[in-house]
């Protein structure tokens, strides 16, 4: 098993030297090395603005263009990011598919690309309605035929993606966005970074997605379209009850629930939602690939129809509920895990510091990548390679590509210790700089200015995710219960090295 690790990381090393060589070359000679384009500079075309949102590689930008004012969304990746030849491949087979899907209703359009010395810049159609959940919570009521009409066009944009020879690969909620504010604004889906072309029959075997939608044939490394299918299957679960149907305190415990497969339809809501909702669900989470409904079946299924057998009676207001306090983890929870981190004792975290001190070879103070990699691996890596790159990716919070002492502990240290009765005090303290017991939206604001923390993300929906009992405040148990919640998203999507 080690020779053949040594060998595959040899011809690894050989073709990351090609790749950096091949870099160098397009560098010289003007054309972008990633897009194989002329190096442009999207400020003569457009003037960027405030942040959208950010993601494994890139960060998303308001973008006006300076001629037509017309405003739209651009999402960055910087180069520096892109560390492995298959890092540049994804950027452009992510930039290929979105043009080939050019033009198909409900898939977000790509309205062009830009490559500069540092970054890749995809200028796209802005979605200016939000996060499809946003939406349903904000409606604040539900009914199945509502569930059944977005999975109708939720499925309708898999068939043709499908049929156009692409699979999504990572089919969640939050890459679902309304187009406007408007009361019947166009569904799009985005985010096609881990996207492939596909030929029928061909079996994929990179374990991709996100953690609570993966499919069991991808976490087996065997795996087609129909992966998607799945994905899909786990949003309409949470669309009809509000929560995942295999959830787990750890990334590798919904896994494991994932390879079970027991779906949960007794507890409350299940015992009033119909028979045909039910069976939908069941079909589309068949373990057994060759026996799971496809995205054409789907559509034709009598509860999906247009005017098919999805009641018209709301569903269940702690549905609702349970949608709010899903949504992916904020800020808030970042700081706050920060600031319990800040509380625990010399002797708790003696030997993170001095994990860091040996790793920070050079005494600046902060780490880069490699030298987390190099320090892991000199210590017999406590951490595995994913792991490595989560931390990174957890504790980079301002994006610069290396992360400072403060930052490096808040993102190893484990969260049995953050679930100290007297830590999580401590810390709801800090952000109740008042003591009324309550956390207030001004304080929250302020604590977030604190911290230099401004993704664009409103103070209002962190307040909403967390503030159970809508008093629009929050107190010590809301917050205590979001600490102690799982994770939502716990690392990178794309998983080289899970071996189930």
């Amino acid at each position: 098993m080690g020779n053949q690790h040594a060998s595959a990381s040899g011809s690894e090393g050989e073709k990351h030297r090609r790749h950096r060589r091949f870099l160098f070359h397009r560098r010289k000679s003007g054309v972008g090395p990633v897009t194989g384009r002329p190096m442009e500079d999207i400020r003569a075309t457009y003037s960027i603005g405030k942040e959208l949102g950010r993601g494994q590689f890139g960060v998303t930008h308001l973008c006006t263009h300076r001629k037509t004012g017309q405003v739209f969304a651009c999402k960055t990746i910087a180069k520096r990011k892109l560390a492995q030849a298959e890092d540049v491949e994804d950027v452009r087979r992510e930039v290929q598919i979105m043009y080939h899907l050019s033009g198909q209703p409900n898939i977000v359009e790509l309205k062009g690309v830009f490559e500069d010395k540092g970054s890749v810049h995809l200028v796209m159609e802005l979605c200016e309605g939000g996060e499809l959940f946003d939406r349903i919570i904000a409606k604040g009521h539900y009914t199945e035929r509502a569930a059944a009409g977005l999975l109708r066009t939720i499925v309708g944009v898999v068939h043709t993606c499908h049929s156009m020879g692409v699979a999504h690969r990572d089919l969640k909620p939050e890459n679902f966005l309304l187009l406007d504010k408007s009361e019947n604004a166009p569904l799009k889906v985005t985010d096609f970074g881990l996207s492939v072309f596909f030929k029928p029959g061909q079996v994929l075997t990179d374990v991709v997605g996100s953690a609570y939608y993966v499919a069991p044939e991808v976490l087996k490394r065997h795996y087609g379209p129909e992966a998607d299918i799945w994905s899909v299957g786990v949003m309409l679960y949470i669309l009809l009850c509000g929560v995942p149907p295999f959830w787990a305190e750890t990334e590798r415990g919904i896994f494991d629930a994932i390879l079970q497969g027991h779906i949960d339809f007794h507890s409350d809501p299940w015992p009033n939602i119909s028979k045909g909702a039910k069976d939908v669900v069941r079909k589309m989470l068949n373990p057994d690939v060759k026996q799971r409904i496809t995205a054409f079946q789907v559509l034709n299924h009598p509860w999906v129809k247009e005017d098919g057998e999805a009641p018209d009676t709301p569903l269940d207001n702690t549905v609702i509920n349970r949608l709010k306090q899903f949504k992916a983890m904020n800020n808030f929870k970042k700081i706050a895990l920060r600031v319990i981190a800040g509380c625990l004792s010399e002797e708790e975290i003696m030997g993170l510091k001095q994990m860091f001190k040996s790793m920070d070879t050079d005494n600046s103070g902060t780490i880069t990548l490699e030298e987390l990699r190099r320090g892991l691996t000199s210590q017999g890596s406590r951490l595995t390679e994913l792991e490595v790159e989560q931390l990174m990716e957890a504790a980079d919070v301002d994006g610069n590509g290396t992360i400072d002492y403060d930052e490096f502990i808040t993102a190893t240290v484990h969260m049995n210790r953050m679930d100290r009765e007297n830590h999580l005090y401590t810390a709801f303290q800090y952000f109740d700089k008042d003591n009324s017991g309550y956390i207030t939206r001004e304080e929250l604001e302020q604590a977030l200015k604190e911290f230099g923390i401004h993704n664009g993300q409103d103070i209002k929906d962190i307040i909403a995710e967390v503030d159970a009992d809508n008093d629009g405040r929050i107190d010590y148990d809301e917050f205590v219960q979001m600490i102690r919640q799982g994770t939502a998203e716990p690392g990178p999507r794309r998983r080289r090295d899970l071996f189930i």
